[in-house]
């Protein structure tokens, strides 16, 4: 899974080199709105038995089950795309899947600007920024790419992925549907201006809103990143504990769903 690193304002999100590729810094990467690194949440793949179990097990009467089809990503992440746009204090804001022949030209344009690509590690050609996308549009619906709209305008770039089933379950106690972010904001006059607590607490409501399962929504910003971790509490996320990933120490922090209302 890529990796995250906050900063209150929100810079880039750089993703793991699990997700083998940029950690994932709020924002961008630099003060407060930036997010860190990540491991990259593809390099784990599921077993033929789990996908073919989660597939089709719904019972249509006692004892009896549909035949097993293709794997419905609904029961990963429960369709992003579906979510549609919720209010916050800085706009209409609207998590949009990404499509590659559509959006690859803006998020490659924010991939290499040189905060981001810091923590991101996807500068250079857009075919670099392609492959990471593809790969996560072509898995197993494990991690969902999203453009960030905020009053329509297209801003920042988010990974929506499932914790549990990612690298970064081996390095803390994860529990069934922990959900993740990661997160970049894309233009520099964006960062530093409050938008990436605002919009992390945005997105971590959406999830728990939308996904009845997840009792959690977690993210591991660098611990060194200040800002970072400084907008994941501003946006009610709680410090857990340190974690040892392969390529930072992590701060772990978490938005529980039972203290929503109260942090």
């Amino acid at each position: 899974m890529p990796p995250t690193d906050a900063s209150a304002d929100t810079g880039a999100v750089p993703v793991h080199p699990g997700h083998s590729g940029p950690s994932h810094h709020l924002g961008g990467p630099g003060p407060v709105d930036d997010i860190g690194d990540c491991e990259d949440t593809l390099d784990l793949r599921l077993p033929d038995e789990f996908l073919t179990l989660i597939a089709g097990t719904t019972p249509d009467s006692p004892g009896s089950y549909r035949p097993p089809g293709p794997l419905d990503v609904r029961d990963l992440l429960d369709q992003v795309g579906t979510w549609g746009p919720t209010k916050t204090p800085v706009g209409l804001f609207h998590l949009l899947p990404v499509r590659v022949e559509r959006d690859l030209p803006i998020i490659s344009g924010w991939m290499n600007d040189p905060g981001v690509a810091a923590f991101w590690q996807l500068a250079g050609s857009r075919a670099q920024t392609e492959d990471h996308l593809r790969a996560q549009l072509a898995g197993d619906g494990r991690s969902v790419p999203c453009l960030g709209m905020l009053d329509g305008t297209p801003m920042s770039y988010w990974e929506i992925y499932r914790a549990d089933l990612d690298p970064l379950a081996r390095h803390y106690p994860a529990r069934p549907h922990d959900t993740g972010i990661h997160l970049l904001v894309g233009e520099v006059a964006d960062r530093g201006r409050g938008l990436g607590s605002a919009l992390l607490r945005a997105v971590a409501d959406l999830v728990l809103d939308h996904r009845p399962a997840c009792a959690r929504v977690v993210a591991e910003p660098d611990l060194h990143n200040t800002p970072s971790v400084a907008a994941f509490l501003n946006a009610g996320f709680r410090y857990a504990s340190e974690v040892d990933l392969p390529a930072k120490r992590a701060a772990l922090m978490i938005r529980d769903r039972s203290l929503r209302h109260l942090m």
